[in-house]
């Protein structure tokens, strides 16, 4: 994930929290809020309470693939931040590659390429 696309500084997550609109599941919460750039940006939160460096930093690499991956899918002009919750360490990727894809899709983010159907894609709103 290049430079540009990352949240770095701790005003930005707190932004996020403080302004966002959050979705969650049993394994990742998912926040999200405009930013005002043509371009999304994108940060990981994983707490001390999941374990060790070790665990931590192998569910931010998770994390951080499955949005590198899906990237192109994923609207411009956000902040995104994925927040880990405890369970996470357990799951496999494929189910939270799912689990994400639905927090995106929720989220009104997910932007269907030519050959997928999906509906029209917009801003969150309420669910």
């Amino acid at each position: 994930m290049d430079r540009q696309s990352r949240l770095r500084r701790n005003e930005d997550f707190q932004r996020a929290r403080r302004e966002g609109r959050s979705w969650a599941s049993p394994w990742v919460v998912l926040v999200a809020v405009p930013n005002e750039l043509d371009h999304s940006r994108y940060g990981f939160a994983v707490g001390k309470r999941l374990g060790k460096a070790v665990v931590r930093n192998r569910v931010k690499r998770r994390l951080r693939e499955i949005v590198r991956t899906q990237q192109p899918h994923i609207q411009p002009g956000w902040d995104l931040v994925f927040i880990a919750r405890d369970p996470v360490r357990e799951i496999a990727f494929d189910q939270l590659q799912r689990a994400i894809h639905q927090l995106l899709s929720r989220a009104h983010l997910w932007r269907a390429t030519p050959g997928e159907s999906s509906r029209e894609t917009s801003r969150p709103g309420p669910d």
